[in-house]
């Protein structure tokens, strides 16, 4: 690793439009609104989703997945891409569901007028009160399930944004940045062990909303799958987080979550858009046709 250690703050910053690291930061910007015309599609079902299938978008998927797995009919959606490395974030229909220009952004057409959503905390939410489900009404647990859920919301800076960025994507490797940020992303990660010692899901016995958003983060660095970094944060130290991980990917439903408007990793593991059930199995015949060919 290298240190940038001759940078002086100017007195007033000014925007390098050369700098962010990698393409997705690149079309950072120091403000918000759309920079081109383009509305966002209308599917059939009650709930449109418009999102990728990042850890923040996955966990709304799997939440929707899990509804219907229950029999929520009314949870069926259609799941739009949204590609932000090409900057359709920025469209004026994209920055009208969500003026943060970040996914991922829900539309619920199910009643008289459209409701937006955004923010994936709030959508987690905003779907749990809707169908009743995976979030307890009684007052501790309730509170216990939104602790954690808003926990997750506070911490995804620390290891996504700071050590994410430090870690895999910053043009310069900054010792202090690194060092930093993976010390704060231990602690955290301590922070679930020790919860899930003594608790068959964060929240407690049941599960929520918390685990559905904590999955696709934490879920997803204990088992390798963000920033090639397991080794590096020396993941086999955390057995009860793994424990808990391990348990929450083999839901069916989290499977189907996992790969809505995913665009990276195996093909097998990528369903760019998702309008219907049988879009997965359409997927899986898709896969047999190719290994057969």
């Amino acid at each position: 690793m290298t240190d940038s250690s001759d940078y002086v703050p100017p007195k007033v910053w000014t925007w390098n439009k050369g700098s962010g690291g990698s393409p997705v930061t690149s079309l950072n910007r120091p403000t918000a609104g759309a920079t081109h015309e383009k509305e966002l599609p209308v599917g059939h079902h009650p709930l449109q989703l418009y999102s990728l299938g990042t850890p923040n978008g996955q966990k709304v998927t799997i939440l929707l997945e899990e509804l219907l797995a229950l029999g929520h009919s009314g949870a069926e959606y259609d799941a739009w891409l949204i590609r932000i490395g090409e900057g359709d974030q920025f469209g004026s229909g994209f920055v009208a569901a969500n003026p943060n220009s970040k996914i991922p952004a829900l539309v619920d057409r199910s009643g008289s007028d459209p409701i937006r959503v955004f923010e994936s905390g709030a959508i987690l939410l905003y779907l749990a009160e809707k169908f009743g489900a995976f979030l307890p009404t009684e007052a501790g647990s309730r509170a216990e399930c939104l602790s954690w859920l808003f926990w997750q919301m506070g911490s995804a800076p620390y290891l996504g944004g700071g050590f994410g960025h430090f870690y895999a994507y910053a043009p310069v490797k900054i010792a202090y940045a690194i060092d930093r940020f993976t010390m704060e992303t231990k602690r955290l990660l301590d922070v679930l062990d020790r919860r899930l010692a003594d608790n068959e899901y964060v929240a407690g016995p049941r599960y929520t909303i918390a685990d559905m958003a904590i999955w696709p983060w934490y879920g997803g660095l204990v088992q390798g799958r963000l920033y090639e970094a397991a080794e590096f944060l020396s993941m086999q130290e955390y057995r009860h987080l793994r424990r808990w991980a391990e348990a929450i990917g083999r839901r069916p439903a989290v499977k189907r979550g996992r790969i809505v408007n995913r665009t990276s990793g195996e093909p097998s593991e990528q369903l760019h858009e998702r309008h219907d059930a049988r879009d997965f199995d359409t997927m899986t015949q898709d896969k047999v046709a190719a290994r057969e060919g």
